[in-house]
């Protein structure tokens, strides 16, 4: 079975809500560096305060402050773990890539979710984040409103200040620059597997469950 894991895609294309399901399924720990970094910002560390500046632009956290927290957290998480949203630049994704293999802990797959540009703004503009546990959910698509109880958690629901058109369109900027060359680096490597995210969140994670459990990518 497959358990060394990473979920590409644009914004809200829905790998918060994948990565959850399959931890569930599977008991495969996840991290979401956008989470991560969240916490650090909430705690004012050194590290939070340069992210918050840069998050709020929609601009990207340098490389290797992001890898030193990825690295970290997989001491702890060795024989499988779920990457929400990590690596974005091929840089990253080829620091990983050595990481892993010095831990002799290859990956095992990389999950794209493709979506067209006019559903990534209607969600993006139309989602809630957790204050706790920096789960996401989109108002129409998961039936959720503005200060009700985090599904997974418990933690409030709210709109992220940095979930609007400017910042959308530096962060699909970036994506289309610095993110989408990752596919080409992971299918080279024959890791890709490609989705559309359009379709709804339980006919995708039935997919990638029969990827996970041996079935072809």
């Amino acid at each position: 079975m497959k358990r060394r894991i990473v979920l590409l895609g644009p914004p809200a294309s829905g790998k918060g809500t994948q990565a959850h399901l399959l931890s569930v399924k599977f008991d495969i720990p996840t991290a979401s560096t956008g989470a991560m970094l969240r916490r650090e910002i909430a705690q004012g560390t050194p590290v939070g305060r340069e992210a918050a500046k840069l998050t709020s632009s929609g601009a990207f956290v340098p490389d290797e402050v992001v890898l030193h927290i990825v690295s970290g957290w997989l001491d702890a998480h060795n024989d499988g773990f779920l990457l929400d949203g990590f690596p974005r630049t091929v840089s990253q994704a080829e620091a990983l890539h050595r990481d892993l293999e010095a831990r002799k802990r290859p990956l095992d797959v990389a999950f794209l979710f493709d979506l067209p540009e006019s559903e990534i703004r209607n969600r993006v503009l139309h989602r809630l984040t957790c204050d706790a546990c920096g789960s996401t959910f989109g108002e129409q698509l998961h039936g959720v409103r503005e200060g009700v109880p985090c599904p997974y958690c418990g933690g409030v629901l709210t709109h992220r200040k940095d979930d609007d058109e400017k910042t959308l369109n530096n962060r699909l900027a970036i994506y289309r620059e610095k993110t989408l060359p990752i596919v080409d680096f992971y299918k080279k490597n024959g890791l890709l597997s490609s989705y559309d995210a359009t379709q709804s969140p339980e006919a995708l994670f039935e997919k990638l469950c029969g990827v996970l459990n041996g079935g072809r990518q």
